[in-house]
This record gives C-alpha cells, sequence and structure tokens, in this order.
C-alpha cells in the first residue's frame, strides 16, 4: 500500500510543460476571471431549496463555467504515474484512492452525525439528493468532478508558478467556501490537497479526475444511509 501511494502522491514522473511568459500570462488572467465567476455560481446553486427545478440548471452551468475556463486557459495534460513497467496513464490507483478517501470520509460521518450544527450542514447538501431525480443527481456529480478537477488541477495548477499545490487547494476552498457550508469546505480542503498532489506526481489531470470522481459517488450513496436522509 505505501508504495501505489508514493507513486500516486509524490513520486513526480518526469515532463516538459513549459509555457511562454505570453501563454502563462494569459492563462493567468483566464484562470482568475473564471475563478471568481465559478464561485458565484456555485454559491447560487447551493442555496437553491432541495427540489427546485433551479438546481439542476444551476449545477450543469456550474460545470459549464469551469470547463469553459479550463479549456480556454490553454492546453491540458493527461498525465502518468511512475510503475515498475515504467510511466503508464493512472486508472487503477486514483479510483483506489477514491474508494480509501470514501472510507475515511464515511467513518467521520458517524462522528458528524453526533454534532447538531455539523449534522445539520451536512443533511443540507443531502437534501438535494433525496428529493432530486437519482440519475440525473448521479450525472451532476460526475459531471462537476471531472469539470471541477479540469479547473482547477487543470487551469489553476498550470497557472500557478510557485507552491501550485497549495496555490490550487486555497482556491478550490475559497471557491468553495462561497456555499457558506463548512462541511463542504473542509471535504475541499482534503479532495484539494490529495487531487493538488496527484496533478503534481503525474503532471496531468486524469488521476485527479478520476480521485475525485470516484469519492464524489461513492460519498453520495453512502451518507444518505450514515445520516437517513434517504437513498437515490
Amino acid at each position: 500500500m505505501h508504495s501505489w501511494l508514493r507513486r500516486s502522491l509524490w513520486e513526480q514522473v518526469p515532463r516538459d510543460h513549459r509555457q511562454t511568459p505570453e501563454g502563462l500570462r494569459r492563462r493567468q488572467l483566464v484562470t482568475l476571471a473564471f475563478l471568481m465567476l465559478g464561485a458565484v455560481v456555485l454559491g447560487w446553486s447551493l442555496r437553491i431549496e432541495p427540489g427546485s427545478a433551479l438546481f439542476y440548471p444551476a449545477t450543469m452551468a456550474l460545470a459549464a463555467v469551469w470547463t469553459v475556463g479550463a479549456f480556454a486557459s490553454g492546453p491540458l495534460h493527461l498525465g502518468r504515474i511512475m510503475h515498475p513497467a515504467g510511466p503508464r496513464r493512472p486508472v487503477v490507483t486514483p479510483i483506489l484512492l477514491g474508494l480509501l478517501l470514501a472510507g475515511v470520509f464515511v467513518v467521520g460521518g458517524l462522528v458528524v452525525r453526533e454534532i447538531p450544527a455539523l449534522d445539520r450542514q451536512v443533511r443540507w447538501v443531502l437534501e438535494h439528493a433525496d428529493q432530486g431525480v437519482g440519475p440525473l443527481i448521479v450525472l451532476i456529480t460526475v459531471v462537476n468532478g471531472i469539470a471541477e478537477e479540469l479547473f482547477f488541477r487543470g487551469a489553476g495548477y498550470a497557472a500557478s508558478t510557485r507552491h501550485p499545490v497549495a496555490v490550487t487547494t486555497v482556491a478550490y476552498t475559497l471557491a468553495t467556501l462561497a456555499t457558506g457550508n463548512l462541511m463542504l469546505t473542509f471535504a475541499a480542503v482534503v479532495i484539494g490537497t490529495v487531487a493538488g498532489l496527484q496533478r503534481r506526481a503525474s503532471g496531468g489531470i486524469l488521476a485527479p479526475i478520476l480521485t475525485h470522481v470516484t469519492w464524489s459517488v461513492t460519498m453520495l450513496v453512502a451518507l444518505p444511509l450514515v445520516f437517513g436522509v434517504g437513498s437515490l
């Protein structure tokens, strides 16, 4: 277990993703503009009443903001991770890491549900899934997970010239803070840090996307059971 975690989060695969000064400056400006726009849309979408028809277009609009911003900023890379047989695309390892993270969060949920203030914040998020259309909620969860990684670990990471793991984690956390939900913000810190380390190790967005989506979908299924909100 130690070796695959080290390859996923620490050992950096050699790559050459150099940008021209003009290209870097353009990426930074585009990323900053879409970051501010995304924070506004994110805050609006999570404040919509559970069960409202507005929830679906709002969350898809958010995914569109992150995706357009990512590709408008410049080239993106899938990345590779170290392996005894040589560098390869990360697939199985990031999925396993996503499941591991979900397990940790589920255990944490057992504690959180005993704290009324935190319990209420988690339930507010889960009610969107409980009152929404199951397959559509899953689709929205997957699409937004992909879009967030395209933007934060794609555009945002490439736009950061120093300490990109910390910078993108802080940016992701601040954008999530716009929801006003402390539990979502805490999750953003954890996921942002892990995804940032994966981006640094692999040089690309594939590993962060797979881990994020695996974690999100697993939490969508497991947390309602922990908190007794309902199920998809």
